[in-house]
């Protein structure tokens, strides 16, 4: 018997709050075929979602606007990662 596998048309949409300030106008969420999340603040890659490694955000090194993006992604600033283990992470997907 033939196993059904999701799948998953891409998608873009922003992610975060457009009620209380203009900081979600630069956030981006993208989701490929293969259901991987890709968050963007601006031009950035600041996070990503996948079934290996479950959510990865990077530590903050930008600014506010950034720094708010990151809050909507991962409030936990302890679960982020810097830089290399984040580019680490990346290449595993």
């Amino acid at each position: 018997m033939a196993t059904a596998t999701a799948v998953h048309v891409p998608s873009f949409r922003s992610y975060g709050d457009y009620s209380s300030s203009n900081y979600g106008v630069n956030s981006m969420l993208f989701v490929d075929t293969k259901g991987r999340e890709f968050y963007f603040s601006y031009k950035t890659l600041v996070a990503f979602r996948s079934l290996k490694t479950g959510l990865v955000c990077r530590k903050n090194e930008w600014g506010v606007t950034t720094g708010k993006h990151l809050n909507w992604i991962q409030p936990d600033h302890k679960a982020r990662v810097s830089s290399e283990e984040f580019d680490q992470l990346l290449e595993t997907i």
